[in-house]
């Protein structure tokens, strides 16, 4: 009986690594990353736009996705997101369970394959408010809505206040991973180097650089903002990647602070998309 066990649990992996390996899964990581990186684009467009006074606010990934619905041929656009977003899910999913970046089992290893799952989960999240905007239901939806009635169901319980500060440390903990990344450039880069020239190489690391330590900034802020609300036991305290950009929009100097910090995040976008045209799958 034991052996049979051990044998459909080998066949059962085997089959998963051949899928995670797959050239599906190679052209779906592609397309989850391109979409990945429209949306990080979209956000910096709307906080430029914003720190350049032409009206608007700063937004999270779920209002960029709301701006993609509304420009021209928003509909055959929101298609591709919601394709997009679903590849990333899954990509996300494979690169935790089956480890196809060799990240390995250690502690260091488990901690980055966690951070591979939770991109999995908040990309998924992203779906259904998506085909909502598709079908017409969304189109008053706003993705800060969502995180707050969560946050204010879990503030209701007595262990609420304590497991939004654990969340909010474990988010500032990756934000300053990635902006440790950033600077060493030490972020994965996937990219088949061999249909690159050196001149590109440089040029996709430099923006994986400066787009990965702006994203880490804004997310430690987005830590910064939910242990703030554990402190304050306040279910209503604003939290998201729109309410850290207009946090950092009322400090001194923050118009450009939010212009800097825009031009960041349209360097992620960009190197996301490069990503996905010179992706790789490791073997």
């Amino acid at each position: 009986m034991g052996t049979t066990s051990s044998r459909v649990k080998a066949g059962v992996e085997r089959a998963g690594q051949k899928a995670a390996f797959s050239p599906l899964m190679e052209a779906l990581a592609r397309i989850g990353y391109g979409v990945r990186g429209l949306i990080y684009i979209t956000m910096g467009l709307l906080a430029v736009s914003v720190a350049l006074g032409k009206g608007g606010a700063p937004t999270d990934q779920q209002g960029a996705i709301a701006a993609i619905g509304k420009q021209p041929a928003g509909l055959a656009l929101l298609w591709v997101v919601l394709i997009g977003l679903i590849s990333y899910s899954l990509w996300g999913l494979i690169r935790a369970i089956f480890d196809p970046l060799h990240k390995g089992s250690d502690s260091k290893g488990l901690l980055a394959r966690g951070g591979f799952l939770f991109s999995a989960a908040s990309y998924a999240l992203l779906i259904l408010p998506t085909y909502g905007y598709i079908t017409g239901a969304g189109r008053s939806a706003r993705g800060g809505a969502g995180a707050q009635q969560s946050m204010a169901a879990i503030m209701s319980t007595p262990w609420g206040p304590w497991a939004i500060g654990l969340i909010g440390l474990a988010v500032i903990a990756g934000g300053i991973q990635q902006i440790i990344a950033g600077f060493n450039a030490s972020f994965d880069k996937q990219f088949r180097t061999y249909a690159m020239t050196a001149q590109e190489v440089k040029w996709a690391t430099q923006l994986g650089r400066f787009g990965t330590a702006t994203r880490g900034l804004i997310f430690a802020m987005v830590g910064g903002l939910l242990c703030l609300a554990a402190y304050r036991s306040n279910s209503s305290q604003a939290v998201g990647l729109d309410e850290a950009l207009k946090t950092l929009l009322r400090q001194p100097y923050g118009i450009w602070l939010l212009g800097i910090v825009a031009v960041g995040l349209m360097a992620f976008g960009v190197y996301s998309m490069l990503t996905g045209v010179w992706f790789r799958m490791k073997k």
